[in-house]
């Protein structure tokens, strides 16, 4: 009697596991309407955010005046970087977005207005970096778009008026480079009088290295060749003071060439240096660039990233010592660099840290304290890295589960920075206190990736060519009558080093040519990237896991724990045993799914069942087939 009523127990277990991961995997389906309304509702908000903006400029141009950074709420604010210069930065920047999402006839109502009241001569101190990311990188984007027949967006009349002005733009920035003894560039200039006489000498690593794209496609389209030798002499100067490790350091002297901050990682200060290293082997085709960047991509594997392959750490240049406990916002970008790196699986286990911060903040906050697993900065500026990385690992995976992210950040977004006129960045995200502030990249980033995830049919998720989105999210690409110096591509690669046994651990390497549709009744599909065991140990990292995990071992964590304190096996009609007393089943039946250290049931059709007492000492019972 007491056997039946256990048999039971176990059929209703497995038939319930069964509807549940069933249901999990509708679920997880999304559908093509789905897709379309979240692409509908992304178009109708940056549309109408952006025109709110070409309004509200329009009125203040009447006094003279430009519109830097969209006021949201009437509330004091002080939080003013040196980005702002009293030259529209939000129009400029989201140029290209405009043409993405808009219609044709609002990207040349915006490029008509760049063209008639944008002027860089300002009498203002600005962020070299800044600048040429928004600003330079924005002008650069429309004029190719508004030029290329490829992206069916050119512009009749139009005669290079975007080119002209961020050729004004940069050689107001190249005082920047002039009076550098090392060739990197001053972190800051006046857009009148150059580098103030007051002028730091010490930039971050990402300020100094991250201008090449831009200048280098000035360089390309205007035949002068300045604008990209210079920047190049920065990148290169950066990268000649590595240390004996390959990594780079946080913050440097420009004159003396000196390390002032030695931390590394692939977080604020450095991070887009690295970007624009593969980026630049892609845009221009120059091997040089791809060997500065298999060798910083090599240590940051070595030394960065921890064992387990989840985290990217601040460490020491020079030893790989772990130097804080925190990551940030920043460095969610990664993921998206190692998908066109080609790393996959690296970049699968990084994506899933940030999407399990998202998942218990709603958002993420500046700074995550890894040790404590808890807030150490708890702002969020509408940073767009978490999706960017998103839309790539979609790109590169066609995985349903990225669709759903996308879902959950345009659900959060919508739910908690959204006001009258736009999106409110997020001053604290565990109490949800706003500010009156959002950065021009919400538009010119945040919202175009985002966009792009759902408009699969987008001709920018179409193309096969050198085109890249620069760290603003800004297109560029070079025609072949552009390029230069460009070699075969190496047919062979030195393989990742790294402190795993293995470049993606002891994990099942991820498979997307496996998925199959998950609305085809009868197929069962455990591929998509929620069901993999990388999952369960993102989780706990960030502190949302409800049970304890085993200690983490150099391999990584790759198999479910047992936590149960008996144990029961199933079997079926088509199941041979080696003997009972070691258990060892040889599985025959493709009813059979191995998950998670496990066995799922797809159909119980055939199944006996008998109780045996496997072990008095663990209260265990096996069920063996009969």
């Amino acid at each position: 009697m007491l056997n039946n009523i256990f048999f039971n127990d176990i059929k209703q277990t497995s038939i319930a596991l069964v509807l549940l991961l069933l249901w999990m995997n509708c679920c997880l389906a999304m559908t093509e309407k789905k897709r379309l309304e979240l692409k509908k509702c992304l178009t109708m908000v940056g549309i109408t955010i952006t025109n709110m903006h070409f309004q509200k400029m329009s009125s203040i141009l009447l006094n003279a005046m430009v519109e830097e950074v969209i006021k949201l709420i009437r509330t004091s604010n002080i939080n003013v970087n040196d980005v702002l210069g009293d030259y529209s930065l939000t129009l400029v920047d989201t140029l290209d977005t405009l043409a993405i999402m808009g219609t044709q006839e609002q990207f040349e109502e915006a490029v008509n207005r760049v063209i008639e009241t944008v002027s860089f001569s300002q009498d203002n101190k600005v962020q070299v970096f800044e600048l040429n990311i928004r600003a330079l990188g924005g002008l650069l984007s429309a004029h190719m778009l508004a030029t290329d027949t490829t992206f069916n967006h050119t512009i009749k009349g139009y005669n290079g008026q975007l080119l002209d002005m961020a050729r004004n733009l940069a050689d107001r920035l190249m005082p920047a480079f002039k009076s550098s003894r090392t060739g990197i560039p001053f972190p800051r200039v006046n857009l009148r009088k150059g580098v103030p006489p007051t002028e730091t000498t010490e930039t971050c690593t990402a300020g100094a290295g991250s201008l090449i794209l831009e200048f280098g496609v000035l360089s390309r389209l205007t035949g002068d060749p300045s604008y990209e030798n210079a920047a190049k002499k920065a990148l290169k100067a950066v990268w000649s003071r590595r240390s004996n490790i390959n990594l780079l350091g946080n913050v440097i002297d420009i004159q003396t060439g000196n390390w002032i901050h030695t931390a590394s990682s692939t977080g604020a200060g450095i991070d887009s240096v690295f970007e624009y290293m593969l980026k630049a082997y892609v845009l221009f085709g120059e091997e040089e660039y791809k060997d500065m960047f298999d060798q910083a991509y090599k240590a940051l594997m070595l030394y960065v990233r921890d064992t387990s392959g989840y985290l990217y750490r601040n460490v020491h240049m020079s030893t790989g010592s772990l130097m804080s406990y925190w990551i940030d916002s920043l460095s969610a970008f990664f993921p998206g660099l190692q998908v066109l790196e080609g790393d996959i699986d690296a970049a699968i286990k990084s994506h899933l840290v940030y999407y399990n911060i998202w998942r218990k903040y709603h958002a993420i906050p500046e700074r995550f304290d890894f040790y404590h697993k808890g807030v150490d900065l708890p702002y969020y500026p509408l940073r767009p890295e978490f999706i960017e990385s998103t839309y790539h690992l979609y790109q590169a995976t066609k995985d349903p589960f990225y669709l759903h992210v996308g879902e959950m950040v345009v659900e959060d977004l919508n739910n908690r920075t959204r006001v009258p006129c736009g999106f409110a960045s997020i001053g604290d995200v565990q109490t949800g206190r706003l500010e009156d502030r959002m950065e021009s990249f919400m538009l010119s980033e945040t919202l175009k990736y985002l966009y792009l995830l759902f408009d699969t049919d987008n001709l920018v998720n179409k193309m096969d060519s050198n085109f890249i989105f620069t760290t603003e999210g800004h297109i560029l690409t070079l025609p072949g009558k552009y390029l230069q110096n460009m070699k075969p591509v190496k047919k062979t690669r030195s393989p990742i080093v790294s402190m795993q046994s293995s470049a993606s651990g002891t994990c099942q390497r991820y498979n997307p040519t496996g998925i199959r549709s998950l609305m085809i009744p009868g197929l069962l599909d455990m591929s998509s990237i929620p069901f993999q065991p990388q999952t369960d140990y993102a989780t706990s990292i960030v502190g949302l896991a409800t049970t304890e995990l085993p200690p983490l071992t150099s391999h990584g964590y790759c198999e479910s724990p047992i936590t149960a304190s008996k144990s029961i096996s199933l079997s079926f009609g088509y199941t041979d045993y080696n003997g009972a007393s070691n258990n060892n089943q040889r599985y025959k039946s493709n009813n059979i799914i191995d998950l998670l250290g496990g066995y799922l049931a797809k159909s119980l059709s055939g199944l006996r069942v008998e109780l045996v007492s496997a072990s008095r000492k663990n209260d265990a019972y096996l069920v063996k087939g009969g």
